[in-house]
């Protein structure tokens, strides 16, 4: 959807506008289980990262989710392909975006907004918190770097307000 992903300025900025329609597509995408092409957002180095603490070194420091490009290949790989006794039934998943803003970097622009993923999996009764509805909130960073004219995420950062503590299952992309 390339009409999505505007063809950026010399100067490297984004509308507010622009970088909503960006968040609400990829939003799209993983609500859908549109996961291959939610991978295409990426450039080649792109990170997808969930840390615990973000001031900490990120080759020193454990983290939620720390997914370089061929890891989180393999996360939709193994999503779409195999099967997963903690995503059978699969989460049905519902992204809602708000307070947007957009920060030019020197060759990026940095796109931050709270995020609220509603997650939930269907299932009997013998299935212990199946049927609930359980919220996702945090705080997501987008860093969008030019290539070839077009905008691509290098950096998905997810803070989740509650990010040092349990969080269950996780085997789905936020």
């Amino acid at each position: 959807m390339n009409a999505v992903f505007a063809t950026p300025s010399p100067a490297m900025t984004l509308s507010r506008a622009q970088a909503e329609d960006m968040l609400i597509h990829e939003a799209h995408l993983l609500d859908e289980l549109k996961l291959d092409e939610w991978l295409t957002l990426f450039t080649e180095d792109g990170l997808y990262w969930a840390p615990i603490d973000e001031n900490d070194d990120i080759a020193t420091h454990v983290s939620l989710v720390y997914d370089t490009p061929l890891r989180r290949e393999e996360r939709v790989y193994h999503l779409l392909h195999n099967e997963f006794p903690a995503q059978s039934p699969r989460s049905r998943l519902l992204h809602c975006i708000s307070n947007v803003r957009v920060t030019p970097s020197d060759d990026s622009v940095i796109v931050s907004s709270s995020q609220v993923v509603y997650e939930m999996r269907t299932g009997d009764f013998a299935q212990v918190g199946l049927g609930d509805i359980r919220p996702l909130v945090a705080r997501m960073e987008h860093t969008f770097r030019s290539v070839d004219g077009a905008f691509k995420i290098a950096c998905k950062k997810i803070l989740f307000i509650n990010r040092d503590a349990w969080h269950g299952n996780l085997t789905f992309i936020i």
